[in-house]
């Protein structure tokens, strides 16, 4: 209703404007004038009703394209690359410590073990079911075996299998203890393998499926019980 109103009102005050133009230019006098000013009162009525009768502006339109346009506006910037955790360092301390074949044995600094079955051949090395390790120094001499023993609670076969009848005896008796967990069968022994080395130890335990067996050779009688005690609280294996 309103639209047809306004569209009314404009038609008829161009009309008026334009009869006004015509009269201005072929009249001068003062019934002229007076009809002037009659039309020009005419015209401002219809123009205040044109003004009254325009289409109001929808407040909510208004403020939908002022958000659309405050968003449009917001500059968009590069977004920032995650945040990079940087690598943290390994809390044991590797020094003397052999990790390989899913288990680490702690030794003496100054020596390494190496893979002996890999030296004697290289297109068989130890594997994790079974191997040799060695590690020697002027003063000492410290060999690790391991095999396959799974369904067997009892590791003191290894004892006979890591020490040598030939050059080794046992010169004390069997002992069973616990280091870190682990149940330990531990006997000393006696080397004739060497003159400077005619001491040492030999033990043997088990561990996720698999049976070990440890054995050193040293100048001093109660040497091998420290560094083997020092070999099993750096101990771990993997079943």
């Amino acid at each position: 209703m309103k639209n047809k109103l306004y569209d009314t009102a404009r038609a008829y005050s161009s009309k008026q404007f334009a009869v006004l133009k015509r009269k201005l230019l072929r009249h001068k006098g003062g019934d002229s004038q007076r009809h002037i000013v009659s039309m020009i009162s005419v015209s401002a009525v219809v123009l205040f009703l044109l003004s009254a009768c325009a289409p109001k502006p929808n407040p909510e339109l208004q403020i939908q394209l002022a958000v659309a346009q405050t968003v449009a506006a917001i500059p968009t910037t590069t977004p920032y690359p995650p945040p990079r955790i940087p690598p943290t360092g390994t809390p044991t301390n590797l020094s003397g410590l052999f990790c390989e074949y899913q288990f680490c044995i702690g030794h003496p600094v100054s020596i390494a073990f190496f893979d002996l079955d890999a030296q004697r051949n290289p297109q068989a090395p130890s594997s994790i079911t079974q191997g040799m390790l060695v590690a020697y120094g002027p003063s000492l001499y410290i060999q690790v075996i391991w095999q396959d023993a799974t369904g067997t609670s009892d590791a003191s076969f290894m004892l006979d299998t890591i020490m040598d009848s030939r050059v080794d005896s046992r010169s004390g008796d069997l002992k069973a203890s616990q280091i870190s967990g682990i149940n330990i069968d531990y006997v000393p022994i006696k080397s004739v393998l060497t003159p400077t080395l005619p001491y040492g130890g030999a033990a043997a335990w088990l561990c996720g499926g698999r049976a070990f067996a440890w054995k050193a050779y040293t100048p001093q009688a109660d040497l091998a019980t420290s560094l083997f005690n020092e070999a099993l609280q750096k101990f771990r294996c993997n079943p």
